[in-house]
């Protein structure tokens, strides 16, 4: 049965085309957006392609590849925390760490020594409450991971089970806004260049995984990528990024990362500068889980 929502018919969260009938007799659209998830109606209606901004550039110049969705302002799609989260919920537990919470994700913390190296990365989240009208969500914490320019995961890969780099925990601020400064990712065999995220409560929360209110990934610009991985220690990634597009990895591929692709500023040199809107909502089950240890790496 519709229930009420601002005064307005709705029918599980959504408000009623024509309030004035039947739930049943609300149309086409309607039908689709009640039957099928939201990314899966985005293909079906052809929508979901995002249209990127290239901006030619010379050498020490400043390159910026921007992601125009075309799919507005939806919730950012739940993705799989793979099988290296690194948050307890399979093997080991960085959030745990004392000094698990900072800014600088490059080194790592406790009993690990190791600092991972590459092109700067800046990194800048802005996570929006869909619950509350797309308000800031001030105050929650966000922990990201990703793989060194080798490929490696911390915590896990060969060679850096005792190392916890790149991975780190910020508490949002009134904007709603995050900031990390880490290195950029390589581009491993069978995945799209990304970034792991996850969002909690607060940061009282962390340490337990099955608080998460939200798992997720940022896509990076195939423009950027290229200029990277041109550079000194990420010659493996050159082959790794050839074979792929955005559009047939196994995570982005269902709408081509449509609502993950960053924007980007920078270059090599200098650095670059990557930012993303993610936007949660909190009155859906998060669907995204781990993986096996062995299996794909996402």
């Amino acid at each position: 049965m519709p229930n009420e929502m601002s005064h307005s018919p709705a029918y599980r969260g959504r408000r009623l085309p024509r309030p004035d009938e039947e739930v049943v007799d609300q149309g086409l659209a309607f039908d689709m957006g009640t039957l099928l998830g939201r990314r899966r109606m985005l293909r079906v209606l052809g929508v979901g392609a995002a249209t990127l901004g290239l901006a030619a550039c010379g050498a020490g110049t400043t390159t910026s590849s921007a992601a125009t969705a075309t799919t507005s302002a939806g919730e950012i799609p739940d993705e799989t925390a793979g099988p290296y989260p690194g948050d307890g919920s399979n093997g080991p537990n960085a959030l745990a760490e004392s000094g698990i919470v900072r800014s600088d994700i490059r080194s790592s913390i406790g009993t690990g020594s190791a600092t991972a190296e590459g092109v700067p990365m800046t990194l800048e989240l802005t996570v929006a409450d869909l619950a509350n009208g797309g308000s800031a969500f001030a105050g929650v914490a966000v922990y990201v991971w990703h793989c060194d320019r080798e490929g490696r995961y911390s915590l896990y890969s060969e060679g850096v089970e005792n190392e916890n780099y790149l991975r780190g925990v910020q508490i949002a601020d009134a904007d709603g806004t995050v900031r990390f400064t880490s290195v950029f990712p390589a581009c491993y065999p069978g995945r799209w260049p990304h970034v792991h995220l996850e969002v909690y409560p607060d940061g009282a929360s962390i340490t337990d995984s099955a608080n998460a209110v939200a798992t997720s990934q940022v896509a990076l610009p195939r423009d950027v990528c290229e200029a990277v991985y041109a550079q000194s220690g990420y010659a493996s990634s050159v082959p790794n990024l050839a074979e792929l597009s955005l559009d047939t990895d196994g995570v982005f591929g269902d709408d081509g990362g449509a609502s993950q692709l960053a924007t980007v500023t920078g270059d090599p040199t200098g650095g670059y500068a990557v930012s993303l809107p993610v936007r949660i909502d909190t009155r859906t089950t998060p669907s995204a889980g781990g993986g096996a240890p062995g299996g794909p790496r996402r």
